[in-house]
């Protein structure tokens, strides 16, 4: 199976109007060059507790870009509309795992404002993540670390996704979680 192109169009990049559910509007769509800097704070803000993603405190942007704009087939931005227009509200890529004979097995990595965690954004994404990934010509979505107190691997697991595999001590001592599942 061929990888998945960045810069894609179509069905996988078009913008949809989903619910949590508990009645939350939420806009998913491609992130714009105009939010780089909205989701730069946003990340940098998650790299900075330690939550999730094992990059080094203080963000740089060199990081930020290779992790999110540079070397991913898409980026989605979960925008909440309100008063003041449209609040970002969470984000995820999508882009190949591996290289090469690999390149059909998705990565994704989330991220959603403390703020806001807890009233159903992650769940919308990750559902997304799937069926765009589908569309975008991933059989399977793979998490290479996912921290053991990471929150979120409850609904991974809900999700059908399992664990693959476990780096014991992976991260400042903490056993991080290898997770896989098929798409579609």
């Amino acid at each position: 199976m061929a990888a998945p192109q960045k810069g894609v169009g179509g069905e996988a990049a078009r913008t949809r109007t989903l619910c949590t559910r508990a009645g939350l509007r939420v806009l998913l769509g491609p992130l714009r060059p105009e939010e780089h800097s909205v989701l730069f704070d946003l990340f940098a803000e998650v790299v900075a507790t330690g939550e999730g993603f094992p990059h080094v405190s203080p963000l740089t942007w060199d990081a930020f870009a290779s992790t999110w704009v540079d070397e991913v087939t898409l980026t989605l931005v979960a925008r909440l509309e309100g008063d003041r227009g449209a609040e970002l509200a969470g984000a995820y890529y999508l882009k190949p795992n591996f290289v090469g004979r690999g390149a059909h097995i998705a990565n994704a990595g989330y991220v959603v404002p403390a703020a806001l965690r807890r009233r159903g954004i992650g769940r919308l994404m990750v559902e997304d993540s799937l069926w765009r990934a589908a569309l975008l010509g991933f059989d399977s979505l793979q998490f290479n670390l996912v921290f053991a107190s990471n929150p979120a691997r409850v609904l991974y697991e809900e999700l059908g996704w399992r664990v693959v595999g476990r780096l014991p001590a992976a991260i400042d001592g903490e056993d991080c979680f290898v997770y896989w599942r098929r798409v579609g």
